[in-house]
């Protein structure tokens, strides 16, 4: 497996860092870390110092990050040039057949909480590899290391459902995996008590929890949970969360084949969760 870090020299861009090795510890990874630097500014007389300086720059910032990875994990650093930050990572993402895309949040959010910054917001509507999203301050974690996954199971035809990559790094990694459907009055259609939207929440977490057991009838630690409230921040808020706890997320019916495309519901989650999410493409 490998990993693509985009990586800024912030403590952002850390916390990006220090997922992708939690990662890679887990599932036997590799981790390449890019920093793409702007390649559309008009070429001047005397700008080629300038590019020599930025160049030497980005190295030193790049040997900082690859400093913070442990030994034992394969790690390599690179220069992307690119007009859009985003678009950079996602092409070479495709170009060295990464399997996923790391990148850390915005600087101004709550600890141990996701806020979606630009370079993030790009890559989860267009990504065509699954998008990992590191909270603020998750680089402060002692010593983390992956002890479960949540994977929160879609009740709403053509919604992505992650389960089947929770599963199989679950798998791979002999680990715990929970089921979780969210139950909320927010959903359309539900009835004012929400006794409906609920039996129809508690029937997916349970077919959800059979399909899975018949692919993995040999691995113990698989739950089914039913979370609830009257928003989708109230059951996010009902589960519990450790250290080590990754959460999966499809994409919206809306995204293209292949595509990550954040919904609404699932940037109401992201934003409730203390966890590090992956979003998973369509299809």
């Amino acid at each position: 497996m490998k990993l693509t870090v985009g990586y800024l020299a912030t403590p952002s861009g850390d916390d990006g860092v220090a997922l992708a090795t939690v990662l890679a510890s887990a599932l036997d990874a590799s981790i390449d870390i890019v920093i793409v630097i702007r390649s559309d500014e008009p070429l001047m007389e005397g700008s080629g110092p300038y590019r020599k300086v930025l160049d030497a720059k980005a190295e030193q910032w790049l040997s900082g990050a690859r400093a913070q990875v442990p030994d034992g994990i394969e790690v390599a650093t690179h220069i992307a040039r690119h007009a859009s930050f985003a678009q950079g990572l996602m092409e070479f993402a495709a170009e060295h057949d990464s399997d996923m895309i790391v990148v850390g949040g915005a600087g101004d959010g709550l600890l141990n909480r996701h806020t979606v910054g630009s370079v993030a917001g790009q890559l989860l509507h267009a990504s065509p590899v699954p998008i990992a999203l590191a909270p603020r301050g998750y680089r402060n974690g002692a010593q983390r290391t992956l002890t479960g996954l949540t994977a929160a199971v879609p009740t709403r035809a053509g919604t992505a459902d992650p389960s089947a990559l929770a599963i199989t790094i679950a798998s791979a990694a002999h680990l715990p995996l929970r089921l979780v459907s969210l139950v909320s009055l927010e959903d359309d259609g539900a009835d004012a008590d929400g006794l409906e939207t609920r039996r129809r929440h508690v029937a997916a977490a349970q077919a959800n929890l059979e399909n899975a057991a018949r692919k993995l009838p040999d691995v113990d630690g698989l739950e089914s949970v039913v979370a609830d409230g009257s928003s989708l921040d109230e059951a996010v808020a009902s589960l519990q969360w450790s250290d080590g706890d990754v959460l999966f997320l499809g994409s919206s019916r809306l995204a293209a084949p292949k595509r990550v495309f954040l919904g609404s519901s699932a940037s109401k989650i992201i934003r409730s969760t203390p966890a590090p999410v992956i979003v998973v493409p369509h299809e």
